[in-house]
């Protein structure tokens, strides 16, 4: 019995020395962090800079969110113009033919 008690003890105090371990390696994240990112954030008014590059972004993606579908209807008119274009450059094709035609006679 007094083996179990003592195997206990040990357990209980390797537990300890984990969540010890953990904590002081959790803390020491949180404070490069800090460095990195300046002061800790509040809910209502971000202060580090790295959530203001992120608020930055967002607002970012919001801004340029409609582009995607403009970019689809210009790229079908754009594709309309090409081949206006190409059906030109023939017709010019054979206006070129036909008067080195001409001018030959």
């Amino acid at each position: 019995m007094r083996e179990m008690v003592v195997l206990m003890l040990i357990s209980a105090a390797g537990v300890i020395a984990l969540f010890l371990a953990l904590w002081i390696y959790l803390f020491n994240i949180i404070r490069t962090l800090e460095e990195i990112g300046g002061p800790a954030t509040r809910l209502h008014k971000p202060s580090n800079y790295l959530a203001k590059i992120r608020l930055g972004v967002r607002a970012i993606e919001v801004e340029t969110s409609h582009i995607a579908p403009e970019v689809t209807k210009l790229n079908s008119g754009l594709a309309a113009i090409r081949e206006g274009l190409v059906a030109i450059d023939s017709n010019l094709a054979g206006v070129i033919v036909a008067v080195t035609k001409q001018g030959a006679r």
